[in-house]
C-alpha cells in the first residue's frame, strides 16, 4: 500500500531514497557512509512504497549522486564516498557541474508526514558536519587569522603605512 503525501500523490523515488539514507544516518550516527545495498534495503524495510520500485536502486547508484555525471537525473541528494558507498549530500560537497542548483532534499509536502522531522534533523546534521569539516581543515582553520594586524587601524591606512618610503 502506498503512502500519500500532502498533495495526495505517492512519494517520488528520489525522495524515498533520500528518506532511507537519512533514516540510516540518524539511526547510525557513528557511520560515515553506507553501502548502496544498505540504502536499498532500508527503503525496502521502511515500505513507504510497496512493492519496492525498481527505480530505487538506480537512483541510489546514479540519479541522486551529486558527484557523478547526471544520466538523466541530476539530484544532489547523495554523495559517493567510495566505490559502492554513499552518504547524504551536504552543502559544500563537490558535485558535478551539470547538477548545480539541483534538489538536495525533498520538499516537506512531497514526503509523508511521518518523515518530515528528518528535514530538521538533516539541517542540523549537515551544519554540524560542515563545521567539523572546517575545523579539521588546516587551510580553513586559518580563516580570519591575521586580522589583528590592522585591528586598530583601517585597512587602507595599514597598506599606506606599509608602502611609506617605497619608490
Amino acid at each position: 500500500m502506498s503512502t500519500s503525501t500532502t498533495n495526495g500523490t505517492t512519494i517520488k523515488v528520489a525522495d524515498e531514497v533520500w528518506t532511507a539514507a537519512a533514516l540510516l544516518h540518524r539511526e547510525h550516527p557513528e557511520r560515515v557512509d553506507f553501502a548502496v545495498e544498505e540504502i536499498v534495503e532500508r527503503a525496502q524495510q521502511e515500505g513507504i512504497e510497496r512493492p519496492l520500485r525498481p527505480g530505487v536502486y538506480v537512483h541510489v547508484v546514479q540519479h541522486c549522486v551529486a558527484n557523478r555525471p547526471p544520466n538523466p537525473g541530476r539530484y544532489r541528494m547523495l554523495f559517493q564516498t567510495g566505490e559502492g558507498r554513499r552518504r547524504l549530500f551536504r552543502k559544500g560537497d563537490t558535485h558535478h557541474p551539470a547538477r548545480e542548483g539541483a534538489k538536495i532534499t525533498p520538499a516537506p509536502e512531497d514526503i509523508p508526514a511521518a518523515y518530515r522531522d528528518l528535514l530538521a534533523w538533516y539541517r542540523e546534521w549537515s551544519a554540524a558536519a560542515a563545521q567539523a569539516s572546517q575545523e579539521g581543515d588546516p587551510l580553513l582553520a586559518l580563516l580570519g587569522s591575521g586580522k589583528e594586524l590592522w585591528s586598530d587601524e583601517h585597512a587602507d591606512d595599514y597598506v599606506r603605512r606599509l608602502r611609506e618610503g617605497w619608490e
